[in-house]
């Protein structure tokens, strides 16, 4: 079984590319387990196979400690680390192919706390594990948020000490504003973020147009975030495009290939 955590700011589309991905794999014949692993989680467009709303649940802990939601939800997932082993050995029963993990909303919470990374690296111990950060297209556009989402990236990168894959979410809101650019190809084509991790944009054009910093720093940002990051593949979770894509980069951190090979018993 492979595991994929599901990583990004808040709105960036996680819970939907859970569903997508989910049900993308499991149309070419594999088995997949929907993890939520979001204890402040109100809707999900998927059914989750476990989740860690039975047994701690942000809302509760607003109500019988008179919280906040922003506190309730810090609790919460620390209490996660009491569960841990728990929700592994439900993930475990299912015998899945993937176990696709629909991380908290709040990056912070899982990514820069203390028991963050403990609790992502007791729940994947013993399996190969990769994150998917997903960065909202509207987000990727300017040179000054493209360059923090990627930065972002790079900490969430350095604190969970998993293999990371960038993917652009909701490239069809691109297209759907400049329908001339046609394709997911041509609209990623007008991204900045994609302009920062492409040997054919320049570092030193980068820097100028960062505007906000010394471009001597912008530089070199940008050519320490193409020693780090090859690429990122654009998609569109709602949509379902590109998320071919997508698996193929899993694979072939994750296994090694594009293929479907995994190395669960009886699957393929």
């Amino acid at each position: 079984m492979y595991y994929v955590l599901i990583v990004g700011p808040a709105g960036s589309g996680k819970s939907t590319l859970t569903s997508s991905l989910a049900e993308w794999i499991e149309s070419y014949g594999m088995s997949v387990a929907r993890v939520n692993f979001d204890p402040a989680a109100e809707t999900l467009p998927y059914v989750p196979d476990v989740d860690v709303r039975r047994y701690i649940k942000a809302r509760d802990l607003m109500i019988r400690k008179g919280l906040g939601p922003n506190s309730a939800l810090v609790a919460s997932v620390d209490m996660l680390a009491n569960y841990v082993n728990d929700i592994r050995r439900e993930i475990d029963e299912i015998r899945a192919n993937y176990a696709i993990v629909d991380m908290p909303g709040q990056l912070e919470i899982i990514a820069f706390r203390r028991l963050g990374p403990i609790i992502v690296s007791e729940l994947v111990r013993g399996y190969k594990a990769a994150s998917v950060f997903l960065v909202d297209a509207r987000l990727a556009s300017s040179p000054s948020s493209a360059f923090s989402m990627l930065l972002l990236a790079l900490s969430t990168l350095y604190r969970l000490k998993l293999p990371q894959i960038i993917a652009v979410n909701k490239i069809d809101l691109v297209i759907s504003i400049a329908p001339t650019r046609g394709t997911p190809k041509a609209a990623m084509e007008e991204l900045f973020l994609f302009k920062i991790l492409s040997d054919e944009f320049s570092c030193m054009e980068a820097g100028v147009k960062s505007m906000f910093i010394n471009s001597d720093v912008s530089v070199d940002i940008c050519n320490t975030l193409r020693e780090v990051y090859s690429d990122a593949v654009p998609i569109s979770a709602k949509e379902r495009v590109g998320i071919d894509g997508l698996y193929g980069l899993i694979q072939r951190v994750v296994a090694g290939g594009e293929n479907f090979l995994t190395e669960e018993p009886g699957g393929f």
